[in-house]
């Protein structure tokens, strides 16, 4: 009985452990074929699956901005992103690039990156709600916008661009006139220091410096001076969009133009820059002042040309500080805003185009100096030695002196610009003349255009 039992509980097990096994066959082999539908299924989705195709407008045209090589680099690190250029102005006319592409917007065209040469239409589309905020992207890649870039693109708490390229203004230097004059290249200098510099280096033969403006409502870098100079309220108005002509350093800089003008008679007249149209490239390349302060757009012409031949040594001062304390390296700069559009459905890869372009980007691209502050000393200088190549007379130019000047150049916080702007300065202008023609003092010009800048912004509230 024992024995019997013993062999029919065997038999019992025996079989219960063989349907277990045509059990877990069965499932495996089930599994098995679900999987391979699953594969099958993925792979029918991956390869219907298109790539992103971002539409990106733009001023630039190819001359200016090497788009053939640049952006083929950009889809080659990015294969699931194509993008499409749209250049807007053959010519670069960045009027008629605005205009064209409001005429984008209005009709619904796909929008997907933007590119703005100046705060103003930057502003003014943001305003417009053409531009999207790009904060989240930033915040997820987890880097401050002013470490990274030596511009600050921000506007009230938000960040709706990056910017590209970096063109600080300032001092361009006639070496010879310096030696001549017994002084040394200024590498940190004050605006006092400026004005004596000017003055001791004024003769018969040429003036200590020259400022091409205001000039009919334009150029109004020149009546901000000392302003420019700060890390921030650098502009007319303050960012709260009030009047700022009573700070102390818009009065200083009135002070230092009628001082170099009419008392040091270092700055070439004003009447004579409007009665004759004279030109700050004339003035320079033909050796009628020895310091002229202006954009970077100058570096592709700092060697000289067919039209302007380079018959001196060429050498690059920063902006000049208020105080001999100060930080520094504050300037008026100009850069191109990229920026993503509020209506594109791929924000993700547009942003991602934009970080591309405003860091390695800029590097491939070759033709500008970055605001990126991730570029190297050897990278910057290459740029710099492709930009003076192509100048009749590299040599000439000091670019030791223009690296430095352009590697510690950085930007104040952006002053959104009001929409009035225009009429505050021509408003400026007007004001400004009456002054240097003598018809009214420093005071009363300050008064007046205190006065008049709050009727026009109590005229379009």
């Amino acid at each position: 009985m024992l024995l019997f039992s013993m062999i029919l509980l065997v038999g019992i097990l025996m079989a219960c452990n063989s349907e277990d096994e045509e059990a877990t066959s069965g499932s495996d082999s089930e599994s098995s074929e679900n999987t391979e539908e699953t594969e099958s299924e993925n792979e029918g989705e991956a390869e219907s699956e298109e790539p992103v195709k971002l539409m990106f407008h733009t001023h630039g045209n190819e001359a200016s901005y090497n788009w053939s090589e640049t952006i083929p680099a950009f889809e080659e690190a990015n294969p699931g992103i194509e993008v499409e250029l749209v250049i807007l102005s053959e010519k670069g006319d960045t009027n008629e690039a605005l205009q064209k592409l409001d005429l984008a917007a209005s009709s619904g065209e796909q929008l997907d990156v933007l590119m703005f040469s100046d705060p103003a239409s930057y502003a003014q589309r943001v305003d417009l709600g053409m531009v999207a905020p790009i904060d989240e992207f930033i915040e997820e890649e987890g880097y401050e916008v002013t470490e990274e870039y030596k511009v600050n693109t921000q506007l009230g708490d938000n960040y709706y661009a990056l910017p590209g390229k970096f063109n600080p203004w300032y001092v361009l230097v006639n070496k010879d006139h310096l030696d001549e004059a017994g002084l040394e290249m200024p590498t940190d200098w004050t605006w006092d220091e400026y004005a004596d510099y000017a003055k001791q280096l004024t003769t018969d033969d040429h003036y200590g410096t020259f400022f091409h403006g205001p000039q009919n409502g334009g150029w109004m870098e020149y009546m901000k001076l000392a302003l420019a100079s700060e890390s921030e309220n650098t502009d007319l108005l303050k960012e709260d969009g009030t009047s700022n002509f009573e700070n102390p350093l818009f009065k200083k800089t009135l002070e230092l133009r009628w001082q170099m003008e009419k008392e040091d008679q270092s700055a070439t007249p004003y009447t004579d820059i409007m009665s004759q149209q004279l030109h700050y490239r004339d003035q320079f390349f033909n050796q009628d002042a020895s310091l002229v302060m202006i954009g970077s757009w100058m570096n592709t012409e700092l060697g000289g040309s067919d039209q302007f031949p380079l018959e001196f040594n060429v050498g690059v001062a920063p902006y000049p500080k208020n105080n001999s304390d100060d930080e520094g390296g504050y300037t008026p700069v100009t850069t191109d805003y990229m920026a993503v559009a509020s209506n594109s459905e791929h924000k993700e890869a547009a942003y991602k185009f934009i970080r591309w372009y405003t860091t390695e980007g800029q590097v491939i691209q070759g033709k500008n100096i970055p605001s990126w502050n991730g570029v190297g000393d050897d990278e910057l200088e290459n740029i710099v030695n492709i930009i003076l190549d192509d100048t009749s007379s590299p040599e000439k130019v000091d670019k030791e002196a223009l690296i430095s000047v352009l590697k510690n150049s950085k930007a104040s916080k952006l002053v959104p610009p009001a929409p009035y702007q225009a009429e505050i300065y021509e408003m400026v202008n007007d004001e400004y003349e009456k002054l240097i023609y003598e018809e009214q003092d420093i005071d009363a010009t300050i008064d007046a255009m205190h006065e008049q800048a709050q009727e026009i912004i109590a005229n379009n509230e």
